[in-house]
């Protein structure tokens, strides 16, 4: 019950954006969370912390509509046969691996709250250990009901009625009007260049194509390739360049149904010039935002090619990794916690509006040069998400790693606060940063697990996946795309 975007890229070279984006319910307003602190780290904390888990954390969910919507409209196969691994998955069960195992151990507090969680993730009180089967019946049962009825079953139909009923038992604020009002919207992509290679992604209220394309026209100035990848200065440039579109995304990316988004100005290569002679390679600085505005961790990512030369890189969530810790009974479905990506405090760009989108990192991108697909990529992660997408695409074109290196190199992470890195970055780089200014944290790991496939000339498709979080590549079919196909533009 969360949301989401898929970016398609149709065998004849169009590119288009699906929307599936939660919204804010009818009912909220930009004043129903009590804020903690003005201060960057804590920021979106909030008392009772009412935006990240319960009732009033949950956004109307529009992942079901936008996947429904992209099947009719661009699809194949019946919803019955797209459904039918998951189902049997559902009701047959799955071994639970490491990976998960150690998440449910770490939202251990927050699942033991709500029956059917606990049941589920908590039998007998202990996290589910790997090498258990993990059987969801409920969620089996409303698969099915899916695939019977479609996306209506929730919009107007007996899923959202449980909704409904449950939301409002527990005080939340999601209605029927809410349900019957959302709309998929399909959006024309972001584009930029960067050095030769034409970069796409999806449009506000994502934030990805916007400050993905700007960052790089930062970078464009600079020759980091020369510097060398996890090099005191590279990494320090990547740091400022961050902060630079974290502190202009703060005014400006949002809804465009409710703010005038500047989208010209910030993937312009003249106010990236102008941003750019600003940065002191010596020393780190704090970011004022460059342009103004008026008013107007459970994510899942997949990568997709199939052998007519369609690509597909969609990214959903339910935001937190178990959303907000809450199970709508008899479903077997965990209900988002979205809301926690508005601003909680009133009268910015970002602030909880009735019927807004919710803004997102979602970064499902794709490149191309001279119209041939080069790679399409997408991982989980929140705020990190197109950070650590930036820092691939820069992999792969200044340092020239494969597409396995790329995805898998450490990865740095700030918004004009503490300058995360990964904790194999060496103990002299962390020692220069700090000299530069910068306040360093380690961490295991930034964002999660990152999926992508590379485009050769001849046809051939290579698949990666990281470290981070399980996942693998997968070859349906094995061998080259079917003759003829080379992924471009007709």
């Amino acid at each position: 019950l969360g949301g989401g975007i898929s970016h398609i890229r149709m065998a004849n070279g169009r590119h288009l954006i699906i929307d599936g984006l939660s919204t804010a319910p009818c009912r909220a307003s930009e004043t129903m969370y009590q804020t903690v602190s003005e201060e960057l780290l804590n920021y979106r904390d909030t008392v009772g912390r009412k935006n990240l888990v319960g009732p009033l954390s949950i956004a109307v969910p529009g992942a079901l509509a936008g996947w429904c919507h992209a099947l009719e409209q661009y699809g194949t196969w019946s919803l019955d046969d797209i459904l039918a691994p998951a189902i049997r998955l559902a009701e047959g069960g799955f071994i639970t691996t490491p990976y998960l195992s150690d998440c449910i151990s770490d939202f251990q507090a927050d699942l033991s709250k709500d029956t059917g969680l606990a049941s589920l993730f908590l039998p007998n009180g202990l996290p589910l250990p790997a090498g258990e089967r993990l059987v969801q019946a409920n969620y089996g049962e409303t698969l099915r009901s899916i695939a019977s009825y479609g996306a209506g079953t929730l919009y107007g139909g007996e899923l959202g009625d449980l909704l409904v009923n449950e939301i409002a038992r527990l005080g939340g604020l999601i209605s029927y009007e809410d349900l019957n009002s959302y709309k998929v919207e399909e959006r024309e992509p972001i584009r930029g260049c960067y050095r030769g290679y034409e970069v796409i992604g999806p449009p506000p209220p994502a934030s990805a194509g916007v400050h993905i394309v700007q960052m790089l026209n930062l970078l464009e100035g600079f020759d980091i390739a020369s510097m060398g990848y996890g090099s005191s200065d590279s990494v320090h440039l990547l740091a400022e360049v961050l902060k630079i579109a974290f502190a202009d995304r703060a005014v400006a990316t949002a809804d465009p149904a409710f703010i005038d988004v500047p989208v010209e100005k910030l993937i312009d290569k003249v106010y990236a010039e102008e941003r750019r002679h600003l940065i002191d390679m010596s020393q780190a600085k704090q970011w004022s935002p460059g342009v103004r505005v008026s008013d107007s961790h459970s994510t899942t990512h997949v990568t997709v090619a199939d052998a007519l030369g369609n690509v597909v890189a969609s990214t959903h969530t339910i935001n937190g990794l178990f959303g907000a810790c809450l199970q709508i009974p008899g479903t077997g479905l965990l209900a988002n916690n979205y809301m926690f990506n508005f601003d909680p405090h009133p009268h910015t760009a970002l602030s909880v509006q009735p019927g807004k989108r919710v803004f997102t990192s979602m970064a499902p991108m794709m490149v191309c040069r001279e119209q041939q697909m080069k790679v399409a990529l997408g991982l989980p992660g929140g705020m990190r998400i197109f950070p650590s997408a930036f820092q691939t695409l820069v992999n792969l074109i200044d340092h020239g790693m494969t597409l396995q290196e790329a995805v898998e190199a450490p990865r740095i992470w700030t918004e004009g606060g503490r300058l995360e890195m990964e904790s194999t970055f060496s103990a002299e780089l962390e020692m220069s940063l700090v000299a530069r200014g910068h306040d360093v944290v380690r961490l295991q790991r930034i964002a999660g697990g990152m999926n992508a496939i590379g485009f050769s000339d001849d046809g051939m498709l290579t698949g990666a996946a990281c470290w981070r979080a399980d996942g693998t590549p997968v070859g349906i079919s094995g061998g080259l795309a079917r003759e003829g196909v080379r992924f471009s533009g007709l």
